[in-house]
Parts: C-alpha cells; structure tokens; sequence
C-alpha cells in the first residue's frame, strides 16, 4: 500500500513543529546545538519552527497524510545556494536572535552548512526530513524522498541534503546519494555529510 502525501500549508504548521521537534529531539546535531537536555526541551522546538517558517516562505513542505512524517525542501537555482546575499548573512544571526541568543552554535550551524552548499547547478536541497519516534522504519521517509527525487528524475534536476547521522547517511546513499566533498566536523561535535544526487537520467 502507498503512503498518502500532500503538500502542508500554513494550518500544518503546529503539527510540522511538533513532529520535528520529536523526531529531532536524539539528532546528533540537535544535541550538539542543545547539548543540556532540558535547554534542548525548552529552546528545540522555537529552532524548529524557525526552520518551519523560512521553508513555507521559500519552498515547500511535505507530510504524509496522516501527519506522521514531513519533508522541508527549498528548490535553489545555479549560483549561490542562497539567492540574497544579505539574508545568506543575516539569516543565521536572525534565526539566533528569535530562538535563543545566547546560544551561538544555533548561529554557527547555519553558517557552517551554508559554507559548505554547492553551488553551480540548480536542484532540490532536503533541508530536514522528520519521523514520528514511534512511526521510524516504516518507510516513510523514502517515500517522502522518493516523490522529490521521481520528478528530479524526469525534469533532469539534481538533489543535495547533508546527512546528520550514519544512520540517515546510509538510507539516503540506497537512495542514490553521494558524498560530495569532506564531512563538516562540528566543533567538539559530530560530523555531518553533504551529499549530492544526480538525475537518474544523467547516470545512465
């Protein structure tokens, strides 16, 4: 049986924050960004709403009918990952100063990963793909990945995400991902991947 997905709109958006900050709350990185386990409670789900906000902005968010799995992607056009440099320097610094100001690697971490975006080539970045603790294994996931990377296929578009986990990191090579470039090494943390995904179309 297939996995129902629509695209989420604004009166998604408590359920898109919830499921990221339950699905995120043992991320490597979430407990690099938070390393107090009650600070990570209390702050966690304002970082996910941020997120949540500049992806209704600017891309698109997809969730699985019954509201158990979601996707944040951005499409980005050849050139600079970011399209305003002003908002690529300041975004960072604003996402901090909304979430938790004196919390600097919450700035750090959008700095370090937009340092290492490629640029050149338009495609679809994964920003954050979230399961309910309960729901992991299902599949959902691929199936949320799946529908994006399909239509990548047909129009010939490319695809990157940077992987926060070996888990994940194994999951999205089976789906055709790459690494492209060195891990980033969090600063006294761990390591995240990028990864970057031809077209089907082109890798035959």
């Amino acid at each position: 049986m297939g996995v129902a997905i629509r695209t989420a709109d604004e009166g998604d958006r408590d359920l898109i924050v919830r499921l990221l900050d339950e699905a995120f709350q043992d991320d490597p990185v979430s407990g690099w960004v938070f390393p107090d386990a009650q600070d990570r409670r209390v702050h966690h789900p304002g970082l996910m709403a941020a997120f949540t906000d500049i992806v209704f902005e600017a891309g698109r968010i997809d969730v699985t009918e019954d509201g158990s799995a979601c996707a944040l992607w951005l499409s980005l056009p050849a050139g600079d990952p970011h399209q305003d440099d002003d908002a690529e320097d300041e975004g960072p610094a604003q996402v901090r100063e909304a979430v938790d100001p004196g919390n600097e690697r919450i700035e750090l971490i959008g700095r370090l990963t937009a340092g290492i975006h490629p640029s050149g080539r338009a495609h679809e970045y994964l920003w954050m793909i979230g399961v309910a603790p309960g729901r992991q294994g299902e599949g959902l996931g691929t199936a949320l990945i799946e529908t994006v990377l399909d239509r990548c296929d047909r129009e010939g578009t490319a695809a990157y995400l940077e992987a926060s986990s070996a888990r994940s990191r194994k999951l999205y090579e089976r789906l055709g991902f790459e690494p492209c470039g060195p891990a980033l090494h969090l600063p006294d943390g761990p390591e995240m991947w990028p990864m970057w995904r031809e077209p089907a179309s082109h890798t035959v």
